[in-house]
């Protein structure tokens, strides 16, 4: 069996796409998910989606990480397949999808896209580590020098602790030096820090937003694959009106055999 895929990347948060309108992918083969996103053995990715139809919305969006397991919302994978629809021809500079958490609107300029994310009600905070969930539960903490971090080793001590070994959490280090903002995530199902990811960017903004009182406004934040944008508005203790802006750019397509 042959499929067409192609490669997309936002701020080095890498996916493989596949038009699944015609509903040919065997979504029951997860190890079939894995084995594409593997970077030696496969194509290699953080994880694989597929833009199927449904009613309503210009698309659905569905998300595997790259163990095969079918996961939470992922903001730069919603950014990538946003501009993946405009490549198709689904949706022109604007549109809706629904994803595994709901709706979602985009805007689309050039290589630039904006992606409206679920409000988020619930923010908790002690000793500056922040817990809150952006589509995809977060673990936000705010240390110095992250850059020289060993960002797995110190992850895990998170991810697998008696608290969150059993579902997952995705673990952000974030930064306040000179007026900027800088993160670094390990992401739950890459289990492996990846150069940026979008629920976890904005994770960063609203936490970063709590401990400063900050109301409104626009946050950059700086990963390692590149700048990210999120703007919010709190309205009582609820941030509503969550976008999060950045590039999202096609790399590569091609065809794929599969036994």
């Amino acid at each position: 069996m042959q499929f067409h895929f192609y490669k997309y990347q936002g701020t080095g948060n890498d996916f493989v796409l596949i038009d699944n309108r015609k509903l040919i992918f065997p979504k029951e083969n997860t190890s079939l998910v894995k084995d594409i996103c593997d970077r030696r053995f496969g194509i290699g990715a953080d994880g694989l989606m597929l833009l199927e139809n449904t009613d309503g919305f210009d698309f659905k969006m569905v998300y595997y990480n790259s163990d095969g397991n079918e996961s939470t919302m992922c903001g730069n994978g919603g950014r990538c397949i946003s501009a993946f629809s405009k490549y198709l021809g689904i949706a022109d500079t604007k549109g809706t999808f629904l994803a595994i958490d709901g709706s979602h609107e985009f805007v689309i300029s050039n290589d630039e896209v904006q992606l409206k994310m679920i409000d988020v009600a619930e923010i908790s905070n002690e000793d500056n580590n922040y817990v809150l969930c952006t589509g995809s539960p977060h673990y936000v903490s705010f240390r110095n020098e992250i850059n020289k971090t060993d960002i797995v080793s110190e992850a895990r001590k998170i991810r697998y602790n008696d608290t969150y070994k059993t579902r997952g959490i995705n673990v952000n280090f974030a930064e306040e030096k000179d007026g900027k903002i800088w993160m670094r995530t390990y992401e739950r199902g890459v289990e492996d820090e990846t150069l940026s990811c979008g629920t976890g960017t904005v994770a960063v903004a609203l936490a970063t937003a709590e401990k400063n009182n900050i109301s409104k406004g626009r946050i950059e934040i700086l990963t390692p694959g590149g700048n990210l944008g999120v703007s919010f508005v709190k309205e009582g203790t609820t941030f509503t009106d969550i976008w999060l802006e950045g590039p999202a750019k096609l790399v590569f397509e091609g065809t794929i055999n599969i036994n």
